[in-house]
Parts: structure tokens; sequence; C-alpha cells
């Protein structure tokens, strides 16, 4: 394994480096009813919000051949307790998600409903990485003929196991016992497919209105799979939907299936998120699933 000196020196996160690319679907809106302020005098000069207590890292995939953004947010005690180590919440579709799950985390952290956790958050680096057919790429398990360079799952799990977390758990006090996967749509997808791949790799993992229905269902072939090999699968999951989404009927019918095989030694809680639809689910999901996820660490 060979770090870079870019792999290792830390920076704070600038808020506008995680800009958030599904705005793009009200850009026009917003373009056509409101215009940009002026910059104030002496804009070149003014700072960037940043996130306290966050670091930015790159790394290469050997497996996959394309560079990776690792947003870190540490503890606020990070510094101040040298022995204690953390649970870890690898966050797929960072540029979208890594705020999000701070924001939620931090208030469960507040309410004593979670331990404090180190926070990662997986993207792309570059100045303007099209997210969508990137992640399309590396987090579909079955190719599809309408989505060039899919069905890379199988790469980009071999370069979270073999290069990013054992990054994180060389550069941080992270607890390898207590690494949780999380990931929404396509992110869900293949938190799925981690979790059939190898249980064993993540102790709990958060698949937020998953793309089931992807690639005619691989996701239930997979699961036929694992269950014609295996009557125990040793994982904590959370799985929910939106109750407007198109795919309120597949994800449920998906966990119906894994409720009616009882395999053993899984831990399962599920969730129709009343009243939302694909993304807006989201901040419910999240807080239900890490609370369900984290309890008890």
């Amino acid at each position: 394994m060979c770090y870079t000196l870019a792999m290792l020196r830390p920076a704070v996160i600038p808020l506008r480096a995680l800009a958030f690319a599904a705005l793009g679907a009200v850009a026009p809106y917003a373009e056509a009813t409101a215009q940009a302020p002026a910059p104030a005098a002496g804009a070149d000069s003014v700072p960037p919000v940043t996130l306290p207590h966050t670091e930015l890292r790159h790394l290469t995939s050997a497996a996959t051949g394309r560079a990776y953004d690792l947003y870190v947010a540490l503890p606020d005690g990070y510094a101040a307790h040298p022995d204690a180590r953390y649970p870890v919440l690898y966050v797929l579709d960072g540029q979208w998600d890594f705020k999000l799950i701070m924001s939620v985390q931090g208030g469960l952290l507040y309410d004593r409903f979670t331990p404090p956790v180190i926070v990662v958050g997986i993207t792309y680096t570059g100045a303007d990485p099209d997210y969508n057919a990137l992640r399309a790429m590396d987090l579909t398990p079955q190719a599809s003929r309408t989505i060039p360079g899919s069905g890379a799952a199988p790469q980009f799990l071999s370069f979270l196991r073999h290069q990013v977390i054992p990054f994180v758990e060389a550069a941080y006090r992270a607890d390898p016992a207590r690494r949780v996967l999380i990931g929404s749509s396509f992110g869900g997808l293949f938190t799925l497919y981690a979790m059939f791949t190898d249980p064993s790799l993540f102790a709990a993992y958060l698949a937020s209105s998953p793309a089931v229905s992807y690639a005619d269902r691989g996701a239930f072939a997979q699961e036929a799979a694992w269950r014609a090999a295996h009557r125990d699968l040793p994982a904590r999951l959370f799985v929910d939907v939106g109750e407007l989404e198109e795919l309120a009927g597949p994800v449920q019918a998906f966990w119906t299936r894994l409720r009616a095989h009882a395999y053993a030694g899984l831990t399962l809680e599920t969730r129709v998120i009343a009243g939302e639809r694909h993304s807006g689910q989201k901040p419910e999901a999240f807080n239900r699933g890490l609370r369900f996820l984290l309890a008890g660490w």
C-alpha cells in the first residue's frame, strides 16, 4: 500500500467544495426569479465558510483508476482524548450527504442517542466532476447498456477494502469493529451489494431508498444467490424508502423477502418515510437509521 504526500496533507474543507450537484435541477428557476447580489467591496479577500474539525484527503484508486476526495470530520473532543477510538461512518456520495450526515449525527450526539463518531465522505476529485456519471459507474453492481462504464461496483468495493479503510484506520483513531457504510439511491444499492458480498467488512449498513429495481432487479438476484448458499447473514441493516417515490413498492418487496428468509444474525429495521420522495426522505432516514445502527455503541 502506498500513500502519496497529497493523501497525508490535512486541510479544512471549504463549504463551497461540497457543492450540492442536485441543485442543478432548480438552477433555471433560481436564475429566472432572482439575480445574484453584486460582490461586496474587497470580496476577493473574503474567506470561504469552512466546516470545523474537518480535513480533506486525496486518494487515487488502483482498482477503478479514478481520483477521489475524502471529506473527514472528527469529533469535537478528538484531540483532547488521545486514547479514544471511534466508530467511522463511511458515507457514499459525500458531495451531497457528508454535510447532512454531520448535521444529523451532531443532533443525535447532543441528545445522547449516539456516540461521537468519525465521518468520512467519499466523493470525486476535480474542479467540476460529473457526479452523476461517476457514481453510476462505481455504485452499480451490474452493467447497463444505457449507462456507459456502469457495473464497476466490484472495483469500487475493492478500493474501499484495500485503500480507503486501511488509510482511515492508519491516519485516525478509528475502531475497526465499528465501521458503518451509508448510501442512498445508487449508494443504497451499493450498500446492499457490499453487505451481500462480505457482510463482515462493515459492522452496520444503512441503505436509504436503494435502487433495487436497477438492472432487472439485480439486488433481488444477489439476495437469492446469497440465500442459496447461506442461512445466516451476520449484519445490522437499516433500509428505508420514501412513501411517494417510485421505488416504494420494490424496496418494500425487497425487505419483505429479507424478513421472510429469517436470516440468522441479521438485525433489520425498515421504515417508510411518510409524505416524502426520493431525496426528501434522507434527513429522517439518516436520523432513524443512525439511531438504530449506533445503539449501544
